[in-house]
């Protein structure tokens, strides 16, 4: 089946819902990607995965192509063989991390020459090098090379970033197409805008992205810093400049309420490592808000982590069970933590999607917001 995005219903407001068809399954959005870095979501299986009803997980290029090596991954059969995983998969670029890593790279209109964080190596990524490497590990949707900058960065440098990233995505076209067939499925390749805070320079990026006809788009660059209503703002103007027909991701956004906020300006895929991170040291996401289990207050809380939620954790396990798995070191916590958040983001997602389906997201949302300033982890309508 050959990658396609559908539109089924549009809340008057802007959400929206659609469906996804890859060869390794289709799947409804807005969709929430669990973040598997280096081929594993960490601490969770994929058949756990699978029981918390992830549909799609995006992967690492940067981590896999740095250890184990994509070589060793297409010698396994992919991706999708290598972790047992049967659904589809994404891959970013590795802007993001050549980024972060900043001491250890250096930019050219070639590509990225980077230094390992592992052994100290010296590695050059170009456009046509990530691409080939993505191929190798055997995605369903990749991200082509882009150049993500700070916060703040001066217009000069945002605009020779935007230049770049679009001249690195004319060339991966070139060489590649937006869709191509490899081991028997088809691949295809997104865009990625860029333009910092800057709108004139994000609808600069993005019609020329436009251009090139790219079966879809990321927005990058944002959640670097930046305050949260710049970054929502840059959201929603540069979804208004997307073609409407194809779908619409934004990079590392995740925050609930930043999720809910988004999928009002009509953005349909979403990752981020924060429901598993904060899972890992203890705090965990609820229909209430944020919950630090590891606080003194759920030494004798004999209740679930979320009495609204139907995950298994919930199910048959207390908030004060899990405090103590926390402060004794047992690995069973970060565990169930990142299987309750995940179950969590998931679902929320779910009703989401009901809501746009039936025409009702905005009366929703307000219910959303209503209930997360109660939870008194600070009110994200507050900060808006």
């Amino acid at each position: 089946m050959a990658f396609d995005f559908s539109l089924i219903a549009q809340d008057p407001g802007g959400a929206r819902m659609g469906r996804i068809t890859t060869d390794h399954g289709t799947f409804e959005t807005p969709m929430f990607m669990p973040v598997g870095t280096q081929g594993t979501v960490k601490t969770i299986s994929s058949e756990d995965l699978y029981a918390i009803g992830a549909e799609i997980i995006l992967a690492n290029t940067y981590h896999l192509y740095l250890r184990p090596g994509e070589e060793l991954i297409a010698e396994a059969g992919g991706i999708h063989e290598f972790m047992s995983w049967r659904r589809p998969v994404l891959t970013d670029s590795g802007g993001y991390q050549v980024f972060s890593l900043a001491d250890l790279s250096r930019i050219t209109d070639e590509g990225v020459a980077f230094r390992s964080h592992i052994d100290g190596s010296s590695h050059l990524l170009t456009p046509s090098r990530v691409v080939d490497i993505q191929i190798a590990i055997g995605s369903d949707i990749m991200m082509v090379l882009d150049q993500c900058t700070s916060y703040p960065c001066d217009r000069p440098t945002t605009e020779e970033a935007v230049q770049r990233t679009t001249r690195w995505a004319e060339q991966s076209i070139s060489l590649y197409g937006p869709r191509f067939t490899r081991n028997g499925y088809e691949r295809v390749l997104f865009g990625i805008v860029q333009g910092s805070v800057y709108p004139d320079l994000r609808e600069r990026s993005a019609n020329q992205l436009a251009a090139l006809d790219f079966p879809g788009y990321a927005i990058g660059g944002l959640s670097v810093g930046e305050p949260k209503n710049e970054t929502l703002e840059m959201v929603a103007h540069t979804t208004s400049l997307l073609p409407a027909g194809k779908p619409r991701y934004l990079m590392g956004v995740g925050y609930p309420e930043d999720i809910v906020e988004a999928i009002g300006s009509g953005v349909d895929l979403f990752d981020c490592v924060i429901p598993t991170r904060n899972a890992r040291n203890g705090t965990v996401f609820t229909s209430g808000g944020k919950l630090v289990v590891k606080n003194s207050v759920h030494a004798r809380d004999f209740g679930p982590l979320d009495p609204d939620c139907g995950c298994e954790i919930c199910h048959t396990y207390s908030r004060a069970y899990l405090r103590h798995l926390f402060n004794a070191g047992e690995l069973l916590g970060p565990r169930l933590a990142t299987y309750h958040s995940l179950y969590f983001y998931l679902h929320l997602l779910s009703e989401i999607r009901q809501v746009i389906r039936e025409g009702s997201f905005l009366e929703w949302r307000e219910r959303f917001y209503r209930s997360y300033r109660d939870s008194g982890t600070g009110s994200y309508k507050e900060e808006r």
